[in-house]
């Protein structure tokens, strides 16, 4: 069983950066691949970015692909995603993910653990 609790969000202007976090229990982290979905108000749920426990290797949406960067501290057990030029339709509720597959996917059902969620709103 892995927790994962979010941190990090709040209210930016546009072109403004923002960190997110990500705390997991656990003691088999390393193990995971760990990831970012949102949800915009009215929309579906979708993915943002994973980073793969057994290549390392991360896989972004086109939609923020050279703009947000994963990463992750398996010392620390949390994993994070850098966010920089933000645009107003960035704002969404985030949520970080995690699951024992190796390989990532872009689909919410292939991920067994999510966190409760952290609002980012970014204002024009």
């Amino acid at each position: 069983q892995v927790q994962l609790v979010e941190s990090g969000g709040g209210l930016v202007q546009a072109g403004g950066s923002l960190r997110l976090s990500c705390a997991a229990s656990g003691r088999t982290f390393n193990r995971y691949t760990v990831g970012w979905f949102r949800q915009a108000p009215g929309k579906e749920r979708e993915f943002v970015s994973a980073i793969s426990w057994s290549t390392g290797v991360a896989y972004h949406a086109d939609s923020v692909k050279g703009r947000f960067t994963i990463s992750r501290n398996n010392a620390k057990n949390t994993q994070y995603l850098q966010m920089n030029s933000l645009k107003v339709e960035d704002t969404a509720v985030y949520y970080c993910v995690a699951d024992s597959k190796a390989t990532i996917s872009r689909m919410t059902a292939d991920y067994d653990y999510w966190g409760q969620g952290t609002q980012v709103t970014v204002s024009s």
